[in-house]
């Protein structure tokens, strides 16, 4: 008989080592579609039936190789796992050109591995595709999947993911589409418990402490013995218990107690969701993978940060609307080392080889001249936005290596650090400037809306740059939507920064000869140095939007702007017959 217990228990023990070994009882495999238009993508889903992996994220993978046989192109893919207990696993691929396509995928537990191959039809459709920079014109982007320029219009909803209704998620994308807003910076890790000053709180509604990850078995049994040791006593000394008590509490800041190698499942598919309401309005989102106020991260370059990175890439690359950023106030948690392995990390993984950018504090951390690094994205908040970005230009033409120039932090719309100018420098118009500033340097920008109208804070019908929410009373961006439908009327990509070629210290994009486009800040009157030839000439209100139509200029060399119709800031469009 003891000898029987022994040898059951030594089954046992055994099973148990062995259990991440085994292979499931059966896998099946369905794809979502057999044809596609292209920049959707095929999700095929493996259905694992009894599953065995210890921890379903590392003891088991799926990858397939796609090809288009008609070009010779292959990509290789990594799939994920998309259930808690291991029982489904994903792998997404994005097919960038109508042809037919072949597919093998590969799922592996234990031993043997599972395989499944398909095709694939691809048609052309009129899906937009990612955002790349534009071969001819380098300073500028370009939609991979039309042709079509790109005009850079930015906004930061950090949390956005911390929303728990997702019909608010939705209604905030839809709202700033509405608006003219075609980028959003949104982080996937980044946490916070501080509120900067603004009129915003956790609450049943709204939470900035995202929770990409599980929190760790282990690390949460010591918080519940603290917990009953705080309660009950047992004799031993209450700080013990303390200390226990603080361990593994998800909504801690500074003790969450993640298992880095463990994923909720559900806060992922949220973001999914999310992705795919945004890519069907093309809405860009800058995915900032963490952030400095998050206070604790998974260890640099760890074996546990490299699987957050490569399933954050399995998951949303498939997703045509995405650029990649390493991290808010990067230089603060990472070194410039880090950044720079990680950038080539992410691009080494990523099949479609999406954009990619960091945001330190300091700008001198712009990796500018790195392969992997394809704009810049500063932070600066002085009132010179246009000096700043010209320098920048200048900046950039010296390393030999031509990127767009984006300052994705001048401001928040009334948000007064002590390092803004204070009372009034962060206002609706003061922002919208900047913005003109920006963009007649030939640069690009993302802004940020008032928190002010409160997130679990009356009248809680806002929360701006920190969730993206907005109310009817939030109009900043109708103005730059004004700016957006100046620069989208000409061929903005083929002028460069000319502001020798006008007067009373004016701003000018030219292609001389064929497009002038002047700003003026402070109204009055503009000479423009011109080409011969006849120019047609409209004023555009940059406050209201309104534009005025001039009588056709026949110009020799200079020409002088009546005066602008009032004292808003104007901008002046003039284009050759």
């Amino acid at each position: 008989m003891r000898r029987s217990i022994l040898l059951l228990l030594a089954i046992l023990a055994a099973f148990l080592l062995l259990r991440p070994a085994l292979p499931p009882w059966s896998v099946s495999f369905s794809p979502s579609a057999r044809n596609l238009e292209a920049y959707d993508f095929l999700e095929l889903t493996a259905h694992v039936s009894a599953p065995h992996p210890s921890n379903p994220f590392k003891d088991a993978s799926l990858r397939g190789t796609f090809e288009l046989p008609a070009t010779g192109k292959r990509w290789q893919v990594e799939g994920f796992c998309d259930s808690q207990d291991g029982s489904i696993y994903r792998i997404r691929f994005m097919p960038p050109a109508p042809g037919d396509y072949t597919y093998s995928v590969e799922f592996q537990q234990g031993w043997p591995s599972r395989t499944f191959t398909g095709t694939l039809h691809v048609t052309g459709g009129r899906r937009r595709g990612p955002i790349r920079i534009d071969p001819n014109n380098r300073w500028h982007f370009i939609w991979e999947g039309t042709g079509e320029h790109y005009f850079f219009n930015g906004t930061t909803a950090y949390w956005l993911l911390g929303w728990r209704d997702e019909k608010i998620i939705q209604s905030t994308l839809e709202r700033l589409h509405r608006l003219e807003i075609n980028r959003m910076r949104v982080t996937i890790a980044g946490r916070t418990s501080i509120y900067y000053g603004e009129p915003v709180m956790a609450g049943p509604a709204w939470t900035p402490l995202l929770r990409p990850w599980l929190a760790d078995n282990e690390i949460r049994y010591l918080h519940y013995l603290g917990r009953a040791g705080q309660r009950y006593g047992m004799g031993i000394t209450r700080n013990l218990f303390d200390a226990f008590a603080e361990l593994g509490m998800l909504d801690d800041i500074y003790h969450p107690g993640f298992d880095y190698t463990r994923f909720d499942v559900s806060y992922w598919q949220k973001f999914d969701r999310a992705l795919r309401f945004a890519r069907d309005r093309d809405l860009i989102f800058s995915l900032v993978l963490d952030m400095n106020d998050s206070r604790v991260h998974p260890a640099a370059g760890s074996a546990a940060e490299r699987q957050f990175i490569r399933y954050a890439i399995a998951r949303f690359a498939a997703f045509s609307n995405i650029t990649w950023d390493l991290g808010d106030d990067l230089d603060h948690y990472r070194s410039d080392q880090w950044t720079r392995d990680t950038g080539r990390f992410i691009k080494r993984w990523d099949p479609y080889q999406h954009l990619a950018t960091s945001h330190p504090v300091d700008n001198i951390h712009q990796d500018r001249a790195s392969d992997w690094f394809d704009f810049t994205s500063f932070q600066e908040w002085s009132r010179k936005q246009h000096a700043f970005m010209i320098e920048q230009r200048k900046e950039q033409q010296r390393t030999g290596r031509i990127i767009p120039q984006t300052n994705e932090e001048y401001g928040y719309e009334d948000h007064y650090p002590l390092w803004s100018e204070g009372p009034g420098s962060e206002s609706a118009d003061v922002l919208r400037r900047m913005a003109w500033e920006i963009v007649m340097a030939g640069g690009y920008q993302t802004a940020g809306e008032t928190s002010r109208r409160g997130t679990n804070v009356w009248p809680d019908s806002g929360g701006g740059w920190m969730n993206g929410r907005g109310d009817d009373t939030m109009t900043m961006f109708q103005g730059y939507a004004h700016m957006v439908h100046f620069f989208t009327s000409f061929d903005w990509w083929k002028t460069e920064p000319h502001d020798e070629l006008v007067n009373n210290g004016n701003y000018c994009l030219a292609k001389p000869g064929e497009i002038y486009a002047v700003y003026l800040p402070r109204a009055g009157t503009v000479t423009v140095q011109l080409l011969p030839g006849v120019y047609n000439a409209v004023w555009w209100n940059a406050t209201t939007g309104e534009k005025f139509p001039l009588p056709p200029i026949h110009a020799a060399t200079s020409w002088t702007s009546p005066p602008a119709p009032n004292a808003d800031d104007w901008a002046l469009l003039l284009r050759k017959q």
